[in-house]
């Protein structure tokens, strides 16, 4: 059966996925170790982590013996926008060129951003999505913003920025929270899980200028609440309610400047059940499965199959 290779080694996770030409995709992801009490790695971290895990990875996802990908595809950058850059996406772009050179096969790259984008598109079945123009909120640990997506026959879609955090992304925030009421990293998890719990309704103004916002000041409140010994559930749900209205926000700034268009949300934050709900109230949107939410190769062997022209 044809298939098509994807890697991506982001600042979070180290990911393989391969794409079948019948439509399935088998992933493999894991997650980078951090000390206990930390809030993230320095780079150096990251890419030794990554070096170590992707063999690892790469293994658990295809057989190579039994089924020879047909082209290779890699996230080689965080976004697509010019300067991109982080040093951990060399590992899978290193590794990638290597196997393309030892198979003969077609070697491709593309940003871990339209990487979530496509993930996120095909596991709510809706490619053809990638034939039009839309909205794509692209909500993680190291991104807060609204892309205007395009077709684009070099790299299948475009993307051009039109609202983004001037601070704080909503990812770190929540990790930021989380090591307030001393949660682990990645605190997402447990931090939806103490907000369940909470049934108080909280007056929020969010931080939005036009169709941007600003995160930091909840950091603050939320540490703020926690010295005058607010519970753990009631921070978790004001920290979860405050990204939930911001994104309202923007996503209603945006429709009205740009005119209304599908609305995809992705990335690790838009896993949160909360969040997702809150928004299906308000919008038609559309939402990447939870396990398609975060980081993840899955996108990047689709892309490198519609480059094939398999898809």
């Amino acid at each position: 059966m044809c298939s098509y290779f994807g890697i991506d080694t982001s600042n979070y996770t180290t990911s393989a996925a391969i794409y079948y030409k019948d439509g399935l995709v088998k992933k493999t992801s894991k997650l980078l170790s951090l000390k206990a009490g930390s809030v993230g790695l320095r780079q150096s971290e990251v890419v030794f982590q990554h070096v170590k895990r992707l063999p690892e990875v790469i293994n658990d996802t295809i057989d190579i013996t039994a089924n020879l990908p047909k082209a290779i595809g890699v996230s080689s950058r965080p976004r697509d926008q010019v300067g991109s850059y982080m040093p951990c996406f060399n590992v899978g772009v290193s590794t990638a060129k290597s196997i393309s050179c030892v198979l003969k096969i077609p070697y491709y790259e593309f940003s871990h951003q339209a990487g979530h984008i496509v993930a996120a598109l095909y596991s709510v079945g809706r490619l053809d999505l990638l034939k039009k123009s839309f909205f794509a909120f692209h909500i993680s640990g190291g991104t807060t913003e609204a892309l205007l997506v395009e077709p684009c026959d070099k790299t299948v879609i475009k993307t051009q920025i039109v609202g983004k955090t001037l601070d704080l992304t909503a990812g770190q925030l929540i990790d930021r929270v989380g090591s307030t009421i001393s949660l682990s990293f990645p605190a997402g998890r447990n931090l939806e899980l103490l907000a369940k719990k909470c049934k108080e309704n909280f007056k929020i103004v969010p931080c939005v200028k036009g169709t941007d916002c600003c995160l930091s000041g909840v950091q603050n409140l939320c540490e703020k609440m926690r010295k005058e010994k607010k519970d753990r559930e009631q921070i978790s749900k004001f920290c979860l309610d405050y990204i939930a209205f911001t994104i309202d926000k923007m996503c209603f700034n945006i429709l009205n400047k740009y005119g209304q268009k599908p609305l995809l949300f992705a990335g690790g934050v838009m896993a949160n059940s909360m969040i997702r709900e809150y928004m299906l109230k308000k919008y038609d949107a559309i939402f990447a499965k939870p396990d398609f939410s975060s980081d993840n190769a899955a996108g990047i062997a689709v892309l490198t199959a519609i480059k094939e022209g398999a898809i």
